[in-house]
């Protein structure tokens, strides 16, 4: 498999490959429903207070986002006055461009890499290594699906596809290709597993000295940088190199430390269903004699700007990258990541991805649709993003455009006769007396509905006609 994604099939034709493969599908249902019980237990506890945590995460990232500007305008100063130098990048090119240059710089050829979804959207391992630049990542599952050449196809457990059979090979096979090889006995035991890992990764800390990360939150107030993760990687990158280069979102940022608060109690209940992080991360410009002695921020907006502009899409930028709507999500748990063609899977990838990309492609187009609209994804959101509503409105958009001109037709149809009680009434009448000319199995476009559900049984008359018999029986 290619380290991009850019290039894979449209989402219809990749989940009718992935649903056939049964180990998958196994090993994603075991995965997120074990996922799903653990924060259903820690968030039951909370009672009452999750909603209004709840509540309270989407009420500061709505203000936040309405004011985007003056916030980031903060950050910037906040960050420079600890120290920090800060770099905006509109897209992927700039952003990867300025990394590419920062590196260089630093007179290193290697970079050591916390987990970031950020640098993954931007492609920046693969504009670094045309610039001779090795990127190596650190998290554990990052490090398996570097390895095998293959993709994340998860937020959280971006190797949440593999078994450990297979991890293990992959340990065995391409270890020792990028540094310390695994163990020759090497065993597909967990914790076998991650001591290979630990020992081929300190190697590499301890010589790197410059490292890529992203953020979780950036705090406008002080300036101040936060990365939650699970395995103390994170720390050894944002605390042993020379230099540290942050490629954050600009819809990270969060006004205070308050508000960051709210957060830090959302965020680990939400997503690995524990009442606190592991490692929690923070740092604030720099600091002499402690950490790195450069510090870089690089804010990014690669088309958040346009999503800022959408009243209804904006919604998908409260995403604190949790992962809940994967685990709960039915088709996610049938289909796997790497079905939606993106770095963002799952229910947000379905509304954050075509919102970014833009929908003029049939990758982008189809995804609106990778959803049942069951609303599960929306109830377990610890920001409330309504995500069916995004889909629904995305949909519109895709509809709206060139090539669903039948579609088109038939919503304006169904206006014509929705809005006048006459014609309502006058189709409601024509249903009825051809209820048995109605075919099981609709013709043309219709055919692919009809494939998978029956059609509804047409009464022989409407809930108006049988009223207006009961009122007059009445009188």
């Amino acid at each position: 498999m290619s380290g991009t994604f850019l290039g894979m099939p449209p989402f219809p034709e990749a989940a009718r490959s992935a649903v056939g493969d049964a180990q998958l599908r196994h090993n994603l249902r075991r995965a997120t429903h074990t996922i799903r019980d653990k924060r259903a237990a820690v968030v039951d506890e909370m009672g009452e207070d999750w909603a209004r945590l709840r509540a309270r995460g989407a009420a500061v990232k709505e203000h936040t986002l309405r004011h985007l500007d003056h916030y980031l305008e903060r950050l910037e100063e906040a960050v420079e006055r600890a120290g920090g130098r800060v770099h905006w990048a509109a897209d992927a090119d700039e952003a990867n461009a300025v990394v590419t240059r920062l590196v260089r710089e630093s007179g290193e050829s290697d970079v050591v890499k916390v987990k970031s979804m950020a640098t993954q959207e931007i492609g920046l391992n693969e504009a670094l290594a045309e610039a001779g630049i090795t990127a190596y990542e650190t998290d554990l599952a990052e490090l398996i699906v570097q390895l095998g050449g293959d993709l994340p196809s998860h937020i959280l457990v971006p190797a949440i596809h593999l078994g450990r059979s297979r991890i293990r090979e992959i340990f065995l096979e391409e270890m020792s290709r990028w540094g310390t090889p695994a163990p020759p006995g090497l065993t597909d035991d967990p914790r076998a597993l991650a001591e290979a890992a630990r020992v081929h990764l300190r190697e590499r800390f301890l010589r790197t000295r410059t490292a890529v990360s992203g953020a979780n939150f950036a705090v406008a107030e002080t300036g101040t940088l936060v990365v939650l993760e699970s395995e103390g990687n994170g720390r050894m990158c944002l605390t042993l190199p020379r230099t540290l280069i942050s490629v954050v979102g600009i819809e990270k940022v969060v006004p205070t430390w308050a508000d960051l608060e709210v957060f830090l109690q959302l965020l680990p209940r939400s997503s690995t269903g524990e009442r606190m992080n592991p490692y929690t991360s923070t740092w604030t410009g720099v600091t002499p004699g402690d950490g790195p002695r450069e510090f870089h921020l690089v804010l990014l907006d690669n088309g958040r700007s346009d999503v800022l502009a959408d009243t209804v899409g904006r919604q998908a930028l409260r995403c604190i990258r949790c992962s809940a709507c994967l685990n709960t999500c039915p088709v996610y748990e049938r289909v796997g990541g790497h079905a939606y063609g993106s770095v963002y899977p799952g229910p947000i990838g379905a509304i954050l991805t075509p919102q970014l990309r833009g929908t003029a492609s049939r990758a982008e187009a189809a995804l609106p649709y990778a959803s049942s609209l069951c609303g599960a994804c929306y109830e377990v959101c610890p920001v409330a993003i309504d995500i069916p509503e995004v889909l629904v409105h995305l949909r519109e958009r895709v509809a709206g455009g060139s090539g669903h001109l039948a579609e088109r037709a038939a919503m304006a149809g169904a206006e014509a006769v929705l809005g006048s009680p006459r014609a309502l009434d006058a189709v409601q009448r024509a249903a009825g007396l051809l209820r048995g000319a109605v075919p099981r199995r609709l013709p043309g476009a219709g055919a692919a509905w009809t494939d998978t559900r029956d059609v509804p049984e047409v009464p022989r008359e409407s809930f108006r006609r049988w009223w207006e018999k009961r009122e007059r029986g009445k009188a």
